[in-house]
């Protein structure tokens, strides 16, 4: 009787894993310190084959395997949040202007454009974006800090609140007041940049965020090669219980234009520089092309989701 209920016992342990959404197991291993997976961001989803920030795009890279889309949120004139990386119109769609001072029902219309031209895809609403990606993947809002109580607000409505990662260089005093407000709050990820022209502001900031209290699920950090140390700004991360994340998309972000670990100098080097991060510590990476990102890590072993 006793191995019968040890049975059941185990059995039960094993059924809240189970029935886990893919976006919660991802989060698991965000929040396991321990965990070598490494989480794959896809910067304004899959752009390549779709218009940036479209639905379509953000599906083909749910599809695709990433763990994390990437996108960007404007606010028009009569409150409604849309995803969009400009202020503008001009370059992504048929209209013009500045979306902040456009109502809703005037941009519903417009079609998405791309450098081939325009296409049949129209402007998604933050909402459209969240219905589409809810269970599936994590989402990185960017540019949403400034509308964070009407983000969360949504969040909520749809039980997604852990679902979404912000971030910002915001003082720990102006987060922590925000998210005092609260009772539930959205992944926060601080932006440190150890560049020549802004780590004198970035180094206070950086400390700050390091003996604060605010719950960082992560820090991005940009590096130029411009200053030598970086793996000691790394190695303060990782010590934190945080994880680190890097932009692989231009090596003014990514150690340098020169010899930066990006995505166009991994091609046909995908050890030289995807695994030279990975022996960083690196285990979130924002890529531009995450199908070949995701290829090499599923071939060291480093992007099994259980």
């Amino acid at each position: 009787m006793r191995r019968f209920f040890t049975l059941v016992l185990s059995v039960l342990a094993l059924l809240p894993l189970s029935a886990q959404s893919r976006a919660e197991k991802i989060l698991r291993e965000i929040r396991n310190p321990k965990s070598d997976y490494v989480v794959v961001i896809a910067h304004r989803s899959d752009w390549r084959h779709h218009p940036e920030n479209s639905l379509a795009a953000m599906d083909s890279a749910i599809a695709m395997g990433v763990d994390m889309v990437e996108i960007d949120v404007q606010r028009t004139a009569d409150g409604v949040l849309i995803c969009n990386h400009d202020a503008t119109l001009d370059r992504t769609t048929t209209g013009k202007g500045k979306i902040k001072e456009i109502n809703y029902e005037q941009i519903k219309p417009l079609f998405l454009r791309t450098k081939s031209g325009v296409t049949e895809h129209r402007i998604p609403t933050l909402a459209e974006a969240l219905d589409l990606c809810k269970d599936r993947v994590l989402i990185n809002i960017d540019k949403g800090y400034n509308y964070y109580d009407q983000i969360l607000e949504m969040l909520l409505e749809r039980d997604m609140v852990e679902q979404v990662v912000i971030k910002g260089s915001k003082k720990p005093a102006t987060v922590a007041k925000q998210f005092a407000k609260h009772k539930s709050n959205m992944l926060y990820m601080p932006i440190i940049n150890y560049t020549s022209k802004k780590w004198e502001k970035h180094a206070p900031l950086f400390d700050a965020y390091l003996s604060s209290d605010i719950p960082t699920i992560a820090y991005e950090i940009c590096w130029d090669g411009t200053l030598k140390g970086e793996r000691k700004i790394f190695n303060r991360v990782l010590n934190s219980g945080a994880k680190l994340w890097v932009n692989t998309l231009w090596g003014s972000i990514c150690g340098g234009d020169k010899r930066g670990f990006t995505d166009n100098r991994a091609i046909g080097n995908e050890a030289k520089v995807y695994g030279k991060l990975l022996s960083f510590g690196v285990t979130m990476i924002q890529t531009d092309r995450p199908q070949q990102l995701l290829n090499y890590l599923q071939s060291v072993g480093r992007h099994t989701l259980e």
